[in-house]
């Protein structure tokens, strides 16, 4: 009896993730600040409008927040989870990226149309590029000095430098935009007829356009670049690309009801499907789906902490934030891959992972 009471004293719950998540609740108005290693709510953080987006420094002690309806950027101290500074750069807003220097902030504007870059130090606007169309997407190149936007059935190369938006590379029903790692591909997916579009981007030439079984509505990254994911109607399944080299579509492999969202992990993608409420995990090596884990009602965003342990699933009906252990969904005998479920607020649509010391 008293091995087993020190046996049992011996087995600690695993630690957690030496951090926060920042949570943009859409409907809440607010950013929940979720500690990862106590698993909880610390703070619900008000906003003057409604998060879609949340984007952390890794060398800044900040988080950002975006509220598209008014066009403004909130910065989040993550040493007192407050919100400091605040920055109204348009009307109406679509999304925000940061540069690899974390010198920038660059804000895709619907209204005016432009793209807007806008200084950290500063939190102000520095310099604008006017767009002939209403936007739909935009990237930044990993070199800092180019970046993409998709709008109103076309792609443009965008040089940073000069501040110039470039003529349209091609028409069609253009949604998502995306450098490839190296930033020497831009890849371009066209709804409409089921396709991605692929560009030497220092060439701005035509490499290719890939057919598709399935609407190319969502596109996921493998860690290393070397592997493009993508899902949308059409197929219960993801598509697997090879980007590099000469690009072309692997293979498709069946996983979820109607998926969505992705995020990979070093070894494992997950792809939420909303409409069965659950994720399913694909090993990305042997191309199987290794587990179908339930995690709640409407999820629609996935996130995988840094150091590879958990994958987080934010469910947007439920209001809550489903924590998986990675490496609990296929190892047998670990415990349950749900770790827990935390309740964040309404309508949880995007979240940041910043790691504290």
């Amino acid at each position: 009896m008293a091995l087993a009471l020190s046996a049992a004293c011996g087995r600690r719950r695993p630690a957690g993730y030496p951090g926060y998540a920042f949570v943009a609740n859409q409907d809440g108005q607010a950013v929940a600040a979720v500690d990862l290693e106590a698993m909880a709510v610390v703070r619900h953080i008000p906003l003057g409008g409604s998060p879609a987006q949340v984007i952390a420094a890794a060398r800044r002690p900040s988080v950002y927040a975006l509220t598209p309806d008014t066009g403004s950027i909130y910065e989040i101290q993550v040493d007192r989870l407050t919100a400091a500074r605040k920055a109204t750069v348009a009307s109406e807003a679509v999304a925000m990226q940061m540069d690899a220097a974390e010198r920038e902030l660059w804000v895709l504007a619907r209204e005016p149309r432009a793209v807007i870059r806008v200084a950290l130090d500063s939190l102000a606007p520095s310099g604008r590029i006017p767009l002939a169309e209403d936007p739909v997407d935009f990237a930044l190149a990993s070199d800092g000095g180019s970046a993409a936007v998709s709008g109103d059935g076309v792609v443009r190369f965008l040089d940073l430098g000069a501040m110039r938006a470039g003529a349209p590379l091609a028409s069609g029903d253009f949604a998502s935009v995306r450098f490839r790692k190296d930033g020497k591909m831009l890849i371009a997916a066209e709804l409409g007829a089921r396709r991605l579009w692929m560009w030497d981007a220092p060439a701005e030439r035509l490499m290719t356009k890939l057919p598709l079984a399935v609407r190319p509505d969502h596109l996921c990254f493998s860690q290393d670049g070397g592997q493009l994911f993508v899902t949308g109607e059409g197929l219960d399944g993801v598509v697997i690309v090879f980007p590099y080299h000469t690009p072309e579509v692997d293979q498709t492999v069946l996983a979820g009801h109607g998926p969505e969202a992705m995020a990979a992990s070093r070894a494992l993608l997950f792809i939420a499907s909303p409409q069965s409420g659950d994720v399913s995990v694909l090993s990305i090596g042997d191309r199987k789906v290794v587990s179908v884990v339930r995690v709640g009602s409407d999820p629609g965003f996935v996130a995988v902490t840094p150091d590879d342990r958990y994958a987080l699933v934010l469910n947007r009906k439920s209001g809550d934030m489903a924590v998986l252990r990675v490496n609990g969904v296929q190892t047998r005998g670990y415990p349950a891959p749900v770790l827990t479920v935390i309740p964040v607020g309404s309508r949880p649509v995007s979240a940041a992972i910043r790691g504290v010391a």
